[in-house]
């Protein structure tokens, strides 16, 4: 992971799920400094308030079960950087 990423892009939980689900699931690994599951959508993004919150929560949190499915955690890139590599 990157020094300077805080923000985690989570996957694979129910399309159901609202954001106080998930900032409580992810506060127990830091302070969440802000949550937005995309609506109808199984994924979103999660930001913690240091790299060291974000580190230990992806490390604790991709591939453990959520509600009775396998969650997804990884860094989430910038949007400039998905263009790049989309071109």
């Amino acid at each position: 992971m990157q020094a300077q990423v805080r923000k985690l892009y989570v996957r694979n939980f129910k399309c159901s799920t609202e954001n106080d689900k998930l900032n409580k699931l992810f506060s127990d690994y830091g302070k969440v400094k802000q949550v937005n599951v995309i609506r109808g959508r199984d994924f979103g993004f999660v930001e913690m308030s240091n790299t060291e919150e974000a580190e230990r929560a992806k490390r604790v949190l991709n591939n453990s079960c959520f509600e009775g499915r396998f969650l997804k955690v990884d860094e989430a890139w910038p949007l400039r950087d998905i263009r790049i590599i989309n071109n």
